[in-house]
């Protein structure tokens, strides 16, 4: 096993949430999201040899306190879901999002939600408090969750609970948070558009072409958050070289401008060419460059899942994404041993990287414009706020 750029002894804590029992929780036969993705990360880290460092330790999530739900969520709004766990049901649940086809009424879901919260609040105040440097969620993201509502396979939004709690605790922490999912994050942009204490960027499918229909480039915060909001929509059809360009000339600047102290990533593999809802043509390679970007950047992340419906590609992204963090290199340590098809039908023996893909046609060259066009309304309206030009 090697590292990379520095010797195993002078790594930081690593931890790793997971749970075995909320891994195996079931949305429903027809529900796209599911938490199984958690258990094919986790398998494929042992398979790869990258959870098995002495510096790295597993967490079992517990309960979030529920007296933090109010941190962003309306009381009215939690007893309600908490109803609808209970197996009620009350025709007023759909104007709440419960009972919708995105967020069925599910025996269990507020209990579960709430451990995922307690998973990704536990892991923030993990690097808070200086236990840990790296942190990774694989079963929390929930960023579509808004105060009176469910929406977008999301019931309560883990990340501003876990942001609004630091805040609280350390109102001096810089916090950045990344958002990589196909989707736009607008609950959490929701919740600080008016705050410059968290500076909040969401790379996605434009909202023309898919859920949540918003995230548009004139979305650039308000009052003292002014230039604390960015978003960058990618059209359908954007591929590897679309996203370097928008990583390039908008992200990382903005990153480093900044200069958090802890990064907030939600890590959503749903930006993939072979995910089933989302109309991106990316591989894990442009995913990778965002992760190591990031990190490089700032070391002090949390990851978090987040979408990813092509349930082996997401384990491998996720997989990839912990290497990253704790700089060290995957090696299958099954390689000749298992068979090719242990992690699906696309997944070679050995590696865990994508063959490069690029987009052709007039779809590349739409998203290539568009995107550049973008990068320039971006430095034009946000890079002065942050001292660039």
């Amino acid at each position: 096993m090697n590292t990379l750029d520095h010797k195993p002894e002078q790594q930081s804590r690593s931890i790793f949430v997971y749970s075995d029992e909320m891994s195996r929780f079931d949305f429903g036969p027809d529900h796209p999201f599911m938490p199984e993705r958690a258990i094919k990360t986790y398998d494929l880290c042992n398979r790869y040899g990258v959870l098995n460092h002495p510096w790295m330790s597993i967490l079992e999530p517990e309960f979030l306190d529920e007296a933090l739900l109010t941190l962003f969520h309306k009381p009215s709004y939690i007893d309600m879901l908490k109803r609808a766990s209970r197996g009620e049901v009350e025709l007023g649940m759909l104007a709440h999002g419960l009972g919708t086809e995105d967020n069925p009424l599910l025996p269990g879901i507020f209990e579960w939600s709430l451990k995922a919260s307690g998973g990704t609040r536990a892991a923030l105040q993990s690097i808070i408090q200086g236990d840990a440097t790296v942190v990774f969620n694989p079963l929390g993201g929930f960023h579509h969750a808004m105060p009176d509502h469910a929406e977008g396979f999301c019931y309560i939004n883990d990340i501003v609970i876990a942001i609004k709690d630091a805040l609280s605790k350390s109102p001096d922490t810089k916090i950045a948070y990344v958002d990589l999912d196909a989707h736009h994050g607008n609950g959490v942009q929701h919740a600080f558009y008016s705050d410059p204490s968290v500076f909040f960027f969401s790379i996605h499918e434009t909202g023309r072409a898919l859920y949540p229909w918003s995230g548009y480039e004139t979305e650039i915060g308000e009052g003292d958050g002014l230039g604390f909001t960015v978003n960058i929509p990618l059209e359908p059809g954007a591929d590897d070289e679309v996203y370097d360009l928008v990583l390039e000339n908008a992200l990382f600047p903005l990153l480093k401008a900044f200069s958090p102290s802890i990064i907030v990533a939600q890590l959503g593999a749903d930006t993939l060419v072979s995910d089933p809802l989302t109309h991106l043509k990316l591989t894990n390679n442009a995913y990778q460059k965002a992760v190591k970007g990031i990190l490089d950047i700032c070391p002090r992340i949390m990851g978090l899942g987040g979408g990813g419906y092509d349930l082996y590609r997401t384990a491998r992204c996720w997989t990839l994404a912990w290497a990253i963090m704790n700089r060290v290199e995957p090696t299958d340590e099954y390689a000749g041993l298992v068979g090719g098809m242990m992690f699906g039908p696309e997944m070679e023996v050995g590696s865990l990287y994508d063959h490069p893909y690029r987009s052709k046609g007039d779809i590349k060259e739409k998203a290539l414009q568009e995107a550049k066009r973008i990068a320039n309304h971006i430095r034009e309206e946000i890079f002065p706020v942050h001292g660039l030009s």
